[in-house]
């Protein structure tokens, strides 16, 4: 082969790597970004990137867009591995057209998504874009709709993730919505369906960018973004992390890692964590970072619904989803986001086969009417579809309290709990014991000539009666009352014996989740 033709090959190849030429790359560094190439080669391992569609053109010759050259399309495709394992990934470059989407950029997208489906292996999308190039019209519009397309029949069958690094507005919002995972930076990225102009010419709001649809707007309040991180290095980083947790795909179970913690280790700690009093605070997450191999708890959405902890970890070298009351916040009760958080995370464990573990202090969901006006009756059940429908192994530990409804929401033996276990203090009932004496004993405290007394008498049998484990036990409801400190052991040794469970549901297309 002639010389020529291989210099012909690497002057277009070294275009292509340019991006949007110097300036532009310049200017994206300058507002704390990298280049669509550098975040690449960031998040894959060194040297394992392997480039598709790289000389891929537009063909818009509306709007004078037959001048305009594009290297990549706006768009860097491929696929790589991460620690080992093969991923599929795209990037769009933001010093080419401002990354905009149009016809031929979505169908170098949908390439890779089709091709991480075919193999089974992960995606991993990352966003900096304009949003879609006008000048394309509807082509620009069906190329999103053939990406949410996409991301619907991957669902549940390859993990999905999202990763805003810079604008993500209008119809673009909706690829990150649909997959399984979002993470942002804070300061640099944010999503929203319409802008701050927009919004300020019909509504009268004046609302910046980051308020309205920052890293810290979506992890805290609207609850769409589930990771922040303080820059895009560390958000890297954190995807790599994450994966580590998951299988490649709902046919394969997550990946066996060899932790080093003693499965047998017992933590005499875990007696003094919880407090005697019903109503006092502590943080469940010192439970959680006891009972996990090394402390090792990679939580989700922290900073959204926080009376709720989800996360991954490991128990002896398996991938668990960990779902915990938080006694700190609001008492630990159940509400809306709450419900919702936990309700989706759960149906992700299912898909991909990770077993999930329940730590349980409830004392109620939330009343108010706030609460009912926002539809809790609907956004509850969500919880109690959820645990129904999952099939994964499913073991639920009852801290504290776990009373009336609540109880049933947090994997109750009859919504399919495997293994249930109590400890000692655990109090269980359709509600606590200062509602439930007021209700039972009414006409007895009434009738009293000490009102008060007679009412702390009947809270105290209540609590003595039913307000602990062994009732429950003593149905079947609780497997086995259990030392604080063995818990991990007992958990273990659960996760072990149900290592082969199948369980079946009836055939049909799909359920009706009460969305």
């Amino acid at each position: 082969m002639s010389g020529s033709f291989l210099e012909e090959l690497a002057r277009r190849k070294e275009i292509i790597a340019a991006g949007g030429g110097e300036k532009r790359i310049e200017k994206q560094h300058q507002a704390g970004k990298m280049t669509a190439r550098e975040r690449i080669a960031k998040l894959l391992d060194p040297d394992s990137f392997v480039e598709l569609d790289a000389f891929v053109r537009h063909r818009c010759i509306d709007f004078g867009m037959e001048k305009v050259e594009a290297p990549g399309e706006g768009v860097v495709t491929g696929y790589g591995t991460i620690n080992g394992r093969t991923v599929f990934v795209y990037a769009q470059d933001f010093t080419v057209i401002g990354g905009s989407l149009g016809e031929m950029h979505a169908r170098k997208i949908c390439k890779v998504m089709d091709l991480a489906l075919k193999t089974g292996v992960p995606i991993i999308g990352i966003n900096d874009s304009g949003g879609a190039r006008i000048q394309e019209g509807v082509d620009a519009l069906s190329g999103y709709g053939q990406i949410f397309y996409r991301n619907t029949i991957a669902s549940g069958v390859i993990p999905q993730i999202s990763v805003i690094m810079g604008p993500c507005a209008g119809g673009a919002v909706y690829s990150p919505a649909l997959t399984d995972f979002v993470f942002m930076v804070e300061g640099t990225s944010y999503m929203f369906i319409t802008g701050p102009q927009v919004i300020k010419a019909v509504t009268g709001e004046d609302v910046t960018p980051e308020e309205l649809g920052g890293a810290m707007t979506h992890n805290a309040t609207s609850g769409v973004a589930h990771f922040k991180a303080r820059n895009e290095e560390e958000c890297l980083e954190a995807i790599r992390r994450l994966l580590s947790f998951l299988p490649d795909n709902n046919l394969q179970d997550p990946p066996l890692v060899e932790t080093g913690d003693d499965p047998g280790r017992i933590d005499a700690s875990l007696r003094e964590i919880v407090p005697p009093e019903p109503n006092r605070a502590y943080d469940v997450r010192d439970i959680i970072t006891r009972v996990v191999d090394k402390g090792d708890f990679l939580e989700v959405q922290p900073y959204y619904a926080q009376n709720i902890v989800i996360g991954f970890a490991r128990l002896n070298g398996r991938t668990v989803g960990i779902v915990a009351n938080q006694p700190k916040i609001l008492a630990g009760c159940l509400d809306i986001n709450a419900s919702d958080k936990a309700a989706r995370f759960i149906r992700f464990c299912d898909a991909f086969n990770i077993p999930l573990v329940n730590l349980v202090d409830v004392p109620g969901f939330l009343p108010g009417t706030a609460q009912e006006y926002g539809g809790i009756i609907r956004h509850g059940a969500k919880m109690l579809y959820a645990y129904s429908e999952a099939t994964v192994p499913k073991l639920t530990v009852i801290l504290r309290k776990s009373y009336g409804g609540a109880y049933l929401a947090m994997c109750s033996r009859d919504l399919g709990a495997d293994q249930v276990f109590a400890w000692p203090n655990a109090e269980i009932a359709v509600m606590g014991p200062e509602g439930a004496a007021n209700i039972i004993f009414r006409k007895e405290i009434n009738d009293s000539a000490d009102p008060q007394k007679t009412r702390d008498e009947k809270i105290a049998e209540y609590r003595e009666r039913f307000a602990n484990p062994y009732v429950a036990a003593g149905r079947g409801y609780v497997d086995d009352v259990i030392d604080p400190a063995e818990t991990r052991v007992r958990l273990i040794a659960a996760l072990e014996m149900l290592v082969s469970k199948r369980e079946t549901r009836p055939a049909k297309k799909h359920g009706n989740i009460p969305v």
